[in-house]
Order: C-alpha cells, then sequence, then structure tokens
C-alpha cells in the first residue's frame, strides 16, 4: 500500500511537473534528505521494502530484507507445494514467512521472533496480506507448541560474525538491529543451534533451509552434516557464493 501510494505520487509529479512544492511537503521531504545523508536505508526513509513480489513495512525494528532470502522462498515455494507446517525462525519483518503463505496455499506459516518489536512489524505487515501466518514470541522453536512437527524449518539467522560487525557499511552497521545481524564469533552461533534443534521437528522428510554468510558453505555444511543431515542442495547467489543451504533430516 505504501509503495503504491509512493508510486502514484511519483507519476503526479510527472503530470504535473510545474507545480512548486510547498510547506508541509518541503520540510517532509527534506527530512528524508536528512536521514538517508545520515546513512539511514533507504528502505526505512521510504518506510517500504520490496521482497519477492511484496511490498513490506520496515523500519529501524527489523532487517531490510535481501534479494539473497529471495533464493530461500523461491526454493521452498518451489519444492515445498505439499507442505502443510512451515516454521519461520527469525522472522523479523515477516518477508520470508508472508511471502511463503502467499504462494504455498496449503501451508500453515508459522512465524518466530526473540524480538517483542519485530514482531510488531511483521503483524502489521501479515495483516493487510495473508491471515495464514501464526507468530510467536521467543526464542527459535522453543516458543512453538509441544509435538508440533514441521515440513520446512526455514530461517535467514544473524551469521555475520561479532569482529566483522564494526566494517560493515554504515547503512548496516549504524542503523539495522544488531541482534539480527551478530551471529557470534565465527558467524555461526544460530545456525549450530538451528542445526541441533530442528531435528526433533521435522515431520517425515522434512527440511531445513537456512540462509548462511559469503564464506560460510563449507562450515554450515559439516555442521548439518555432523548432526545427522543430509545436505540435500547448496545454492550459490549472483557472484557465486554458497548463499542458502538446503538438509534433510
Amino acid at each position: 500500500m505504501v509503495a503504491h501510494v509512493l508510486k502514484r505520487k511519483r507519476l503526479e509529479l510527472y503530470l504535473d511537473f510545474e507545480r512548486e512544492i510547498i510547506e508541509p511537503t518541503l520540510g517532509a521531504l527534506r527530512e528524508m534528505v536528512k536521514r538517508r545523508a545520515a546513512g539511514e536505508p533507504l528502505q526505512y526513509v521510504l518506510g517500504v521494502a520490496s521482497f519477492y513480489g511484496l511490498d513490506l513495512v520496515v523500519d529501524k525494528r527489523v532487517l531490510v530484507p535481501r534479494p539473497e532470502t529471495e533464493l530461500l522462498v523461491d526454493y521452498v515455494v518451489k519444492n515445498g507445494a505439499a507442505a502443510k507446517v512451515i516454521a519461520d525462525l527469525g522472522t523479523g519483518s515477516g518477508a520470508i514467512a508472508i511471502a511463503l503463505a502467499k504462494n504455498l496455499a496449503l501451508a500453515c506459516v508459522l512465524a518466530v521472533d526473540a524480538s517483542a518489536e519485530a514482531l510488531e512489524v511483521a503483524r502489521a505487515n501479515a495483516a493487510a496480506r495473508d491471515g495464514r501466518v501464526e507468530f510467536f514470541h521467543g526464542d527459535l522453536l522453543a516458543p512453538l507448541p509441544a509435538g508440533l512437527q514441521c515440513d520446512w524449518i526455514v530461517s535467514n539467522p544473524p551469521y555475520i560474525p561479532s569482529s566483522e560487525i564494526t566494517a560493515l557499511p554504515r547503512e548496516i552497521r549504524d542503523h539495522e538491529p544488531r541482534a539480527a545481524l551478530d551471529g557470534g564469533a565465527d558467524g555461526l552461533d544460530i545456525i549450530r543451534r538451528i542445526a541441533e534443534e530442528a531435528k526433533a521437528r521435522l515431520a517425515a522428510d522434512g527440511r531445513v533451509a537456512v540462509e548462511i554468510g559469503a564464506g560460510q558453505g563449507s562450515a554450515a555444511e559439516r555442521i548439518f552434516l555432523d548432526n545427522g543431515y543430509r545436505v540435500e542442495k547448496m545454492i550459490s547467489d549472483w557472484q557465486g557464493h554458497p548463499r542458502v543451504l538446503v538438509a534433510a533430516g
């Protein structure tokens, strides 16, 4: 909706290019320019980000959805048509969960986040699009109903090594939530936990799909193999870096 309004207003400017911009519009534009000049992500300034054909509301409470994460969604959409239950761990803006619910008609999607603030954003995004996403506040799989078995467990977890946070571009380092970025000493802390905890929650023939950082392919694969999984697929991004790991329990 926000993006639709922005596009409409842009078209109106094209059609009425001689119109003088006056206050309060001019003041709002100045504020947006200041925020962007200070390094705030453009998506936060505009209040919207595009992801897998969706326009999602985003702000400093959640990560900006990345194009690389669409690779994960696309694989699950193409290979999970029969899925009944999908859990999205660390849902943030709800991007993965909402995209999967929109494209997989049979699936009930369960979206989990440890941040209550992030869940506020995700719930708002889902409310306008799909009622089949259920939200849970807590740590990874812990808040899900006892005994629940999932056909897919998916996640874009924090995977930046702690020591590398300060070297990130300021748009990320100074504005996006650190808890959604910091993956511990080697960036793999949460990925280890997912590998350890997910197996007991997978249905027969269930799958785990996680986004990983550039250069983490071999280490992430070893983590899942050591936990008794079969690595089904390693999906590379457009630079050729392994970016999404898919494992069967």
